[in-house]
Formats: C-alpha cells, structure tokens, sequence
C-alpha cells in the first residue's frame, strides 16, 4: 500500500461523488472518528480532482474510499458506471488506494439527521459512509497489514 503522509495511521478520506455536488469526510489517524468537511463541486473536473488531491496530501490520507450506488438487491445503480469512470479518474490523480464502498441508505440517513447540522447533506453522507468503512472487517484487514 503507498503511502503519502509519514505517518504509522494514515487518514481515510470518504467521497459521496455526485456529477455536481460531492460530500467529503476524513477520518482521524486511528479509524475512529469520521468528521465532514466541505463539499467539492465537481469533483471530476481537473479542478475538482485537483482539490482532492491536494486533501489526501495536506491531510495525510493513506486511502480514499468512494460511495457506490447500489440497489437494495444488491446490484449496480444507475450511476454506478459514473462513479466507476469518475473511481478511474481518482486513481490517476492520487498516489494512494482507491477503493469503492456500498453506500447504500447513507443519502436518506444524513437528509434525516443533518436537519440544522452546519456540513451539507452530502457531506454528512459521506460522514456515514465512512463510519460504515471504518467499522467493517475490510477496514481493520488493511490498517493490519
């Protein structure tokens, strides 16, 4: 796994991608806590990927995961040849892992929880997405190896 940041516990960075408007959280360096930050327009405009980029630097990122859509059976949503193209992108413009992350409830969640809360709905998305990542198996497997 590469790594930017000199650091033993490497942030995850989590993006809720949406064509005009993508929710971000960070995690802090022991996989605790997940904390939104401001949402990035465009995200996958060279602008866009830019400004991702230069998060996973200044924050000291060690991986980035992306919300996929996913149906409740379990399949592929619709945008999720979007994100695929969007995952694509990222990986050219980061030098750490990207990985996908099943988000699905996460957008009902944060609209039903954010009400008043100063981060947007999709950052706060994102927010749950990551709490989601950093509870599961998948994330205790990498931050062991």
């Amino acid at each position: 796994m590469q790594k930017n940041h000199p650091t033993s516990n490497p942030r995850v960075l989590a993006l809720d991608y949406g064509r005009v408007h993508t929710g971000v959280a960070i995690s802090d360096r022991t996989g605790t806590i997940s904390r939104p930050l401001e949402e990035i327009g465009e995200a996958a405009s060279p602008a866009g990927l830019r400004h991702i980029a230069e998060l996973v630097h200044s924050e000291g990122v060690g991986s980035v995961i992306v919300g996929m859509p996913v149906s409740l059976s379990g399949e592929a949503g619709g945008q999720a040849a979007e994100t695929e193209a969007f995952m694509a992108e990222l990986r050219r413009a980061v030098s750490v892992p990207v990985y996908p992350w099943d988000e699905r409830f996460t957008t009902k969640i944060a609209g039903r929880r954010g009400r008043g809360a100063a981060a947007s709905s999709h950052s706060l998305a994102a927010g749950f997405l990551l709490e989601d990542y950093l509870g599961s198996a998948a994330f205790r497997r990498r931050v062991s190896k």
